[in-house]
């Protein structure tokens, strides 16, 4: 049995994330900013109060999750997604998106990089929106910018911790069905998320870094 910590755990995919663990018997930890009613009818630990686009966030989970002797894949989920154009550039939405997802997942390496052990596994969830390469249609520039620095981050993250045995995957889980996207989208949740745990299962040393597809096409930077 694994202990998996994830993050933005309330909904969406993060609540799918705790589902399908739970079912294959492993312990969950759930974050969250505030928990939900699906949340709750799982049988899993929930930490509510959890806003990872705070500096303050790291030390309120170390503190938290004192107890846990150890993490064994943690999935870095939270995230927030707006729209703005080259007519509209909100500049504190922009600000928003940065910190939630590209400073939220470091704060959150970083309170639990204590419990990661050799053999542990962290994945990062991005979107290809961030490719640079990909970017075609132009536009949603905060969610872009964002998601193109957690790429690099993780990156560097996945140097980083080589040494100490812990990979670190770089997942973009197909446009899909949830609140984030306004239930628009061609997979639900449940798909993703059977393609994303197959794509952390085969994560490895040798391929940490990687940035894939939930369907497990490598995407380009």
């Amino acid at each position: 049995m694994a202990t998996i910590v994830v993050t933005g755990a309330n909904r969406g995919i993060g609540l799918e994330y705790c589902k399908q663990f739970l079912a294959r018997g492993d312990e969950v930890i759930a974050l969250c900013r505030q928990s939900s009613k699906e949340l709750m009818a799982l049988d899993c630990r929930v930490e509510e109060g959890i806003d990872v686009s705070s500096d303050e966030s790291a030390s309120i989970i170390a503190e938290r999750l004192e107890d846990v002797s150890q993490v064994d894949v943690l999935i870095n989920n939270a995230g927030l997604l707006t729209s703005e154009s080259l007519e509209d550039l909100d500049y504190e939405r922009i600000r928003s998106q940065f910190e939630i997802n590209t400073l939220g997942p470091l704060r959150v390496s970083e309170a639990l990089k204590g419990k990661l052990g050799r053999g542990a596994k962290i994945a990062m969830m991005t979107s290809r929106m961030g490719s640079v390469t990909d970017n075609t249609s132009g536009s949603r520039y905060g969610y872009r910018i964002s998601k193109a620095a957690l790429n690099i981050a993780s990156v560097s993250l996945a140097h980083d911790l080589k040494s100490k045995g812990v990979a670190v995957a770089i997942l973009h889980p197909g446009y899909v069905k949830t609140e984030m996207t306004g239930m628009s989208g061609n997979i639900d949740p449940e798909e993703s998320v059977i393609g994303l745990m197959q794509r952390i299962d085969a994560l490895s040393l040798d391929n940490s870094g990687t940035f894939w597809h939930s369907n497990g096409e490598v995407l380009p930077w």
